[in-house]
């Protein structure tokens, strides 16, 4: 990057009128479209709004105890393995608490377990399934089934009396969100705590509308589209501010979102995904006729890509800022240009970060079809893994499509709105500025914008104008 320093100091005039006309009439736009969306989805979302009821509805939780039996936690002391004495069912509970078979004669393993309440150590029996994954040892923290106060319980018949049930995991798991909240705030600051906050309230509009919608056979497609735009509306304005660049966002978000659910709705029903083969929809199915698996599935196609599609719609909407900041002569086209060689490379590692985060989620189901040892096309449109293809697919090209879309609202604004390069008598700039050579700009425009803007000088841009005609510029688009 080459530079040169210049200075002035006739001091700068005001916007002219022009100017100040046409970021007004560029803002007024924006709300002329943001504005009446907002309060449409607003009032969709106080004509859904669930009941709460839970009325008709039945599942047995299995952690609800019988007369008697207590759900107690403790730390464990020490471990052994003993003989069973009987072939009783070595976790003592019923299936759901994921209870084996153990055969007679076969050893068990066995948790002395100081109870945080108080008292002597009792004798924990430890399930067969998580001896054998992942084991236990002396000061791990546990849960457990105290069966020894229940009714119609028999001693002397050699039935465990405390039944290992989980592990707790409270303090890892409160240590990991702090040192998350540190970090985030650390580095993004008040934006970063801003959008902390911003998480909890999506989570509050998760489960206080879109999850019991659901629940009580709401249109999935509608929860879905209802409930993520009021995220998103709530996350973006909340997390980055009221101001054009945020408009421009969330309009961007608010396409792919459309498009998204499209997707969604035709791949569910073409693709047949009726989820029928998991446990988790077999207990729904049976707990309501006004749960569809289907529409859930549906709706998590569409809010599995919200976190992405986030991120890409506010990324290159600050990209066209901070470039536009660089070299605000540009015109539109050379600017759009410009910034979707940024939305290029983002598309990229977006692409990626998806397909990513669903495999490493579908770990286990990934195994069990590797050893079935299907052929592989018969093996991604299976039942096990369609479903997970497919919001890959789905949430991608809603994601992708949401990128020049974003950027080309993103260049219609701030060409309207970001006049504001003061001119002295002779039409020249009279402030402080560092010029850049035009290619350092097409390659890294977002890191010499945030240099600019953290040292306070306006950047702007040396010879040719930014654009595919740049001989680094060429190069970058055949790449």
């Amino acid at each position: 990057m080459g530079a040169g320093h210049s200075h002035g100091h006739t001091g700068h005039s005001e916007p002219t009128a022009q100017a100040v006309a046409a970021r007004k009439r560029a803002n007024w736009i924006l709300a002329a479209v943001l504005v009446p969306l907002t309060l449409l989805t607003i009032a969709a979302m106080a004509a859904m709004w669930p009941s709460g009821s839970k009325e008709g509805l039945t599942l047995a939780s299995p952690y609800a105890a019988a007369p008697g039996v207590t759900f107690d936690t403790g730390k464990i002391q020490r471990v052994v393995e003993e003989s069973c004495t009987q072939g009783s069912t070595a976790a003592g509970i019923a299936p759901a608490q994921g209870g084996q078979e153990t055969p007679k004669g076969s050893d068990c393993t066995f948790a002395f377990t100081e109870p945080d309440k108080g008292g002597s150590p009792v004798k924990v029996v430890i399930n067969p399934d998580v001896a054998k994954s992942h084991g236990v040892k002396a000061g791990d923290n546990i849960r457990y089934l105290n069966l020894s106060n229940a009714q119609g319980a028999s001693a002397g018949q050699g039935a465990p009396a405390y039944v290992f049930v989980d592990f707790v995991r409270t303090l890892p798991i409160v240590l990991l969100a702090l040192l998350y909240a540190v970090v985030v705030i650390a580095v993004a600051r008040w934006r970063g705590l801003r959008a902390l906050i911003g998480l909890i309230g999506a989570y509050f509009v998760l489960v206080g509308f879109i999850l019991p919608g659901l629940v009580e056979g709401k249109p999935p497609l509608l929860l879905a589209l209802v409930g993520s735009t009021v995220i998103m509306i709530g996350v973006l304005y909340f997390a980055h501010g009221f101001s054009a660049r945020t408009s421009t966002a969330l309009l961007g978000t608010m396409f792919g979102l459309g498009i998204t659910a499209l997707l969604a709705s035709w791949a569910t029903d073409a693709a047949n995904l009726a989820g029928v083969g998991s446990h988790d929809a077999s207990t729904l199915m049976n707990i309501s006729d006004h749960i569809s698996i289907s529409g859930i599935i549906l709706c998590g196609l569409i809010i599995s890509g919200l976190g992405v599609l986030n991120d890409v719609t506010i990324t290159q909407s600050s990209a066209v800022w901070e470039l536009y900041e660089l070299a605000p002569n540009t015109n539109a086209r050379k600017l759009f240009t410009s910034a979707m060689r940024i939305g290029r490379d983002h598309i990229a590692s977006t692409v990626y970060t998806i397909a990513f985060a669903y495999a490493g989620a579908a770990l286990p189901i990934l195994i069990i079809v590797m050893l079935y040892d299907r052929p592989l096309g018969e093996a991604l449109t299976s039942a096990e893994l369609s479903e997970e293809v497919i919001r890959t697919l789905v949430g991608s090209i809603g994601l992708v499509l949401a990128i020049p879309v974003t950027t080309l609202i993103a260049v219609l604004v701030v060409k309207a709105t970001g006049i504001r390069v003061a001119q002295g008598a002779e039409g020249r700039a009279v402030q402080d500025r560092v010029t850049v050579d035009p290619d350092d700009v097409g390659d890294t425009g977002a890191l010499a914008a945030a240099a600019a803007v953290a040292s306070g000088t306006e950047l702007i841009q040396e010879a040719p104008a930014l654009g595919p005609d740049s001989r680094r510029g060429r190069r970058a688009d055949r790449r």
